[in-house]
């Protein structure tokens, strides 16, 4: 869950308890992941990487670096990355808070393209369903592909990804908080809480 959902949807201060991954293992799984995705796709042609909004965006920006480096691209055939909200997609409008709509940018037709969704963490898929309806809403994609940095389980819809970063067995009243930075998990306290245990 990104920073803004987390805000909006779980009030109070994330209190992280265990590093599980830090910015090197982070960035190793970026490089991973790059090369897998190179590997499948035969390369970057007709490639698009569209990053969810909003954990997902950072995301798709460094996996972009990561392969143009990886396949010797230049900067003029850069693979094209995008943004994705989703917040009027989502089937639980009605039972949450309506997320404030982030920005969506596809900066490329998504007509017979490969895209590549990127998202901080996978839960139970919801969101990814969400991001399927909305990218169809864009165009008729060749395929989609599924890269995370976090797949935590509990799944609720049969979604997959096909790239991930690190598996990671979590409570469900755990919190994920992935970055560049890395990943720690933890809890989000009430501020008072918060407040008191600094």
């Amino acid at each position: 869950m990104g920073k803004r959902e987390r805000a909006l949807l779980r009030p109070g201060k994330f209190r992280g308890r265990v590093l599980v991954m830090d910015a090197g293992d982070v960035q190793r799984a970026v490089w991973r992941i790059a090369h897998e995705i190179l590997e499948r796709n035969r390369g970057t042609e007709g490639l698009v990487l569209v990053g969810l909004q909003s954990g997902g965006v950072w995301l798709a920006k460094e996996l972009a670096k990561a392969v143009a480096a990886a396949s010797g691209s230049e900067a003029g055939r850069a693979v094209p990355v995008g943004a994705l909200d989703v917040a009027y997609y989502r089937d639980d409008i009605g039972l949450r808070p309506v997320l404030p709509v982030a920005a969506t940018d596809v900066p490329v037709a998504l007509d017979e393209a490969v895209v590549v969704l990127c998202d901080d963490v996978i839960f139970t898929g919801r969101t990814v369903r969400a991001a399927l309806n909305a990218l169809m809403d864009i165009g008729r994609p060749a395929a989609v592909q599924l890269a995370v940095m976090v797949d935590r389980g509990y799944r609720e819809l049969p979604v997959r990804p096909d790239y991930v970063g690190k598996n990671l067995p979590t409570r469900r009243d755990e919190m994920v908080d992935v970055s560049s930075e890395g990943v720690m998990l933890g809890e989000v306290v009430d501020e008072v809480s918060a407040g008191g245990q600094s």
